[in-house]
């Protein structure tokens, strides 16, 4: 191509593009001053007048230009009839090149002459596109084929109109920055080329119908659990410019007239479509990019099954990438908010605001049913009404005017592997809608989604290799509670599972298994974040505590005196450490507030007001019961109002500044750690031992068998929400790492002293306290790092080592401990062991021979001493220690069970260290049975 045809070319399109922009201006402006009925005909015939000008210019352009058009083409879904009518005999219906020009290509290319080659070339084209037209021959050993060859030229066409699209891209990022185009046009200038080499497109074809199975005759023995039923024309030989495969008798899917005498199902046929490419998409992770109408037929003969053609423009996926599509799609289908902001952080799709409500929406809209190209108007209104809606919300959000919420484009980074994904789906969306049928991709497209999470997931350690994530053993200890964890994956009672061990200050234990969630199967990593449910409790009693010993609270305090409103309904004589040891008679409340609406719990200040106008059940300091959230809430309103300062202000200072803990521990999830997040899901057969929880006569009457029974079946749907998440729910919604809760009970066991950094003795990557706390999006500057402040604390050491280290080439600083301002010590106080758990001095506060301390579960030796304290959670996630011992640990896991892969975690641990078993735990342990049939108290506390 010289310049001046260049020039010519650029001109011609920026022509077009400036007089169809014009003419619909200007009908904005004329439609002011028509009537209502006659509205309607003014913007026919303008879509009409720009379509033609648009298919004008295409044929006479070729080259990309009718990609585009073929596009558009597509979308009945959203544009105008006019539109569709015209720019559809794009599809296969160009003006064929000249019969000499296409025997030149086949000669030089082949390196034989047209009668050497074949018995019968048709001069007449069955098919001309934007690259290269089709004709049927006959070869010489008398097999029917078509043969595919390329345009003269055309490669430096296609180039140069690159060129020009990606000035034109450029250009609207400038003027509307919410159209921003570029990741799209950057991708298809890296993909499109490559639809010029017909090797390539011949290698792609024989590869998706191995995918496919299109060769296959499959026995019943061996059927794939997601056939799908389409062919594939052989490759029979290719060169660069020329592609000789074998002739299918089909109809064309525009061949309206032909289908319907063919009797074809036009619903079952588009269906059948939609599942190759789910497959292709999510269980090959190699698809065709370009399924237009012209690149289907249909087989003549029964069952009618689609033809697929032209594999020049193909997507490879990674793995990773394979499975954060499906893990997008699922979490769309499903409303999993978390699972969604995910799946956008595993694929690189980056926000630059946190707005989990307009993403979830994006992704519905994007896998949303297809409609008739009859309800493509209502489609356009829809769409542009959900938008202006969205641009409202993201104005009052980021406090823009008009104008700059218009010109804000909230995607930051948009993954360039994605692009073609979105365009499939587009693409199938117009080819449903051309064909006036509705298709539900949920139901079509989830078994294959499902198929390549599960897959992965349901290997577990005896298939895969790395199921225990790398990192150091660093005692004979772990390396045999590794080989538990890897017994007990093998029978499917670990998901997910973190376990972390402190003994005289040192970590022995840092490990992490098992995959994230049931449609997640990203290897859990030691700062993975798990649901730990009430071991919150632990946490949120620690921080009461830390508020008495800063002299701003005392355990004698009237409630009602710290907090004015709550000395309402008989409460007045309640005090802080009723609170605190489960004796304020409130353990029942709310129960029945957050049954009617489980998502209320998510509402904290309307939580706090709810409890603060309850009535007790009983008076304070009665019989002990388990309390319900009712201690969360409690505990919260106490913190807030006592210190003046939010709750999670208050664990900040107390906790995780000063033990390092940034971004792994949380009482309510900041946005921007999702990716990080561990989703829950229920061991079944450890439901058949719900009943032992009826012999317990420590929990509350809204927390016994039939209530458990039926909330631990909906906690997962909850708890996985994003709306949960993020709430503030001390007694229930910590979201934490084994290390992380590991360091604070190593932290209470020595008195509040500050252990050594974690990370120098566990070698864990990335180190423990190297995330930002509050994560920012990228558009915000991230906050500087604080600097650590070192001190050195004198402890006791053992003598008696009873565990083996293992060496490490990493050297531990020993004199280092800490970064807070505490001197090494979270807590004054001398006897604080007596005053979590309720003892000595602190004897008369607490209820006599009742099981908690305050705030702590107390843990007593099978000779009944007491060895410890901790706090478990419902789904068998704990954090304990033993003081004696100078032993801590945590355990986080994601399968929710009753806590009997937590006492066989416990039992080897403490047996292999000779430290004293906790009695209850001792006693679950035991009765454990490999079948099941025992049955057993649940771990809740």
């Amino acid at each position: 191509m010289g310049w001046g045809n260049i020039y010519k070319r650029r001109m011609k399109v920026f022509t077009l593009a400036v007089v169809i922009y014009l003419d619909y201006k200007a009908l904005q402006q004329r439609e002011k001053w028509t009537s209502k009925t006659k509205k309607a005909g003014l913007w026919e015939k303008a879509h009409e007048r720009n379509a033609k000008r648009v298919l004008s210019l295409v044929v006479e352009l070729e080259g990309l230009w009718v990609k585009l058009g073929q596009y558009l083409s597509t979308r009945a879904d959203v544009l105008p009839p006019a539109y569709i009518n015209l720019l559809k005999k794009l599809q296969d219906s160009l003006p064929p090149r000249p019969l000499e020009e296409v025997r030149r290509t086949i000669e030089e290319e082949l390196g034989k002459s047209m009668h050497d080659l074949f018995l019968n070339f048709e001069d007449i084209a069955l098919a001309t596109a934007s690259i290269a037209q089709v004709h049927r021959a006959t070869l010489r050993d008398g097999q029917e084929v078509v043969v595919k060859v390329q345009h003269d030229g055309i490669k430096e066409v296609i180039i140069e109109d690159l060129k020009n699209a990606k000035s034109i891209v450029d250009w609207i990022a400038w003027a509307e920055p919410q159209y921003d185009f570029n990741p799209v046009m950057d991708e298809w200038c890296k993909e499109a080329p490559k639809e010029l080499d017909f090797n390539h497109e011949a290698e792609n074809t024989r590869k998706v119908s191995r995918n496919l199975g299109c060769k296959n005759d499959f026995q019943d023995t061996n059927m794939p659990s997601n056939p799908v039923d389409v062919l594939i024309p052989e490759i029979i030989l290719s060169t660069e410019k020329v592609l000789i495969l074998e002739y299918m008798d089909g109809v064309r899917l525009n061949d309206s007239e032909s289908l319907q005498e063919l009797g074809v199902d036009k619903q079952n046929l588009v269906e059948e479509i939609t599942r190759a490419y789910a497959h292709q998409i999510y269980v090959d992770g190699f698809f065709n990019g370009d399924p237009h109408p012209g690149n289907f037929l249909v087989s003549k003969k029964p069952p009618h099954r689609p033809i697929l053609l032209d594999f020049g423009l193909t997507k490879m996926l990674s793995s990773s990438m394979k499975q954060a599509l499906a893990k997008m799609f699922l979490a769309s289908a499903e409303g999993d908010y978390v699972a969604l902001l995910s799946s956008f952080a595993e694929m690189g799709l980056r926000l630059r605001l946190d707005m989990p409500e307009q993403a979830m929406e994006m992704a519905s809209v994007f896998f949303r049913s297809s409609t008739p190209a009859s309800e493509a108007l209502e489609n356009v209104k829809s769409l542009v009404e959900q938008r202006n809606k969205n641009l409202k919300i993201l104005q009052e959000k980021m406090k823009l005017n008009k104008k700059e919420a218009k010109r804000f484009n909230p995607v930051d980074a948009f993954p360039g592997d994605t692009i073609i994904f979105s365009r499939v789906v587009n693409l199938l969306r117009g080819l449903s809608s051309t064909m006036n049928v509705r298709v539900a991709y949920v139901d079509i497209m989830r078994p294959f989604a499902e198929s390549v999470l599960q897959c992965n997931i349901n290997k577990g350690p005896s298939y895969n290799a790395h199921w225990v994530h790398d990192t150091p053993v660093l005692s004979n200890v772990e390396a045999k509670l590794r080989q538990l964890l890897i017994d007990l994956g093998n029978d499917d009672k670990i998901l997910g599972i973190q376990v972390c061990a402190y003994k005289d200050g040192e970590v022995i234990i840092d490990t992490a298994a098992g995959t994230l969630g049931r449609y997640d199967p990203r290897p859990v990593q030691p700062d993975s974040l798990f649901p730990v449910f009430s071991v919150s409790k632990g946490i949120t009693a620690g921080m009461v505590h830390w508020l008495v010993d800063k002299g701003k609270l005392k355990l004698e305090d009237k409630v009602a005196n710290i907090w004015q409103e709550f000395g309402t309904n008989g409460k007045d004589q309640i005090k802080v450490h009723h609170v605190l040891n489960h004796t304020a008679g409130l353990h029942n409340a709310l129960a029945s507030l957050t049954r009617e609406n489980p998502l209320l719990m998510t509402d904290w200040d309307e939580c706090l007001n709810c409890i603060a106008k309850v009535e007790p059940e009983t008076e304070p300091g009665q019989k002990q019961l388990y309390h319900y959230l009712s201690f969360g809430w409690l505990c919260g309103g106490i913190i807030e109002r006592t210190s003046g300062k939010k709750f999670q202000e208050i664990l900040e200072e107390a906790f995780i500044h000063p033990l390092d803990l940034a971004g792994e521990l949380y009482i309510g999830i900041p946005p921007g750690v999702e990716s990080r997040l561990a989703s829950l899901t229920v061991d079944m057969e450890d439901m058949k031992k719900i009943s032992g929880i009826a012999a317990r006569s420590d929990l509350p009457s809204s927390f016994q068998a039939q209530e458990i029974s039926q909330m631990v079946t909906t906690l997962p749907a909850i708890f996985n929400s994003l709306q949960a998440r993020r709430a503030i729910v001390p007694a229930a919604n910590g979201h934490c790492s084994a290390r992380a809760l590991a360091r604070y009970y190593a932290a209470l066991v020595d008195g509040g002293s500050i252990p050594p950094p974690h990370s120098s003795s566990s070698s864990s990557k990335p180190p423990l306290g190297s995330h930002q706390h509050i994560p920012k999006f990228p558009s915000h500057k991230s906050p500087k790092k604080q600097k650590r402040s070192m001190c050195v604390r004198k402890t006791d050491i053992s003598t008696g080592v009873d565990y083996i280290r293992v060496p490490s080439d990493n050297t531990s600083t020993r004199g280092g401990y800490g970064n807070g301002s505490n001197s090494g010590k979270l807590f004054s106080n001398p006897r604080i062991h007596d005053e979590f758990m309720g003892v000595g001095e602190y004897d008369n506060l607490t209820l006599p021979s009742g099981e908690f301390g305050l705030g702590f579960k107390k843990s007593y030796s099978n000779d009944g001493d007491l060895i410890g304290f901790g706090h478990s959670g419902m789904g068998g996630s704990t954090g304990y220690c033993n003081i004696e011992h100078r032993f801590a640990i945590a355990v986080t896991l994601n399968k929710m069970n009753f806590g009997g892969v937590t006492a066989k975690i416990l039992h080897l641990v403490c047996s292999e260290l000779g430290i004293p078993l906790p009695a209850d735990l001792n006693r679950h342990a035991e009765s454990l049975t490999n079948d099941g049939s025992n049955v057993v108290r649940p771990m809740i506390n």
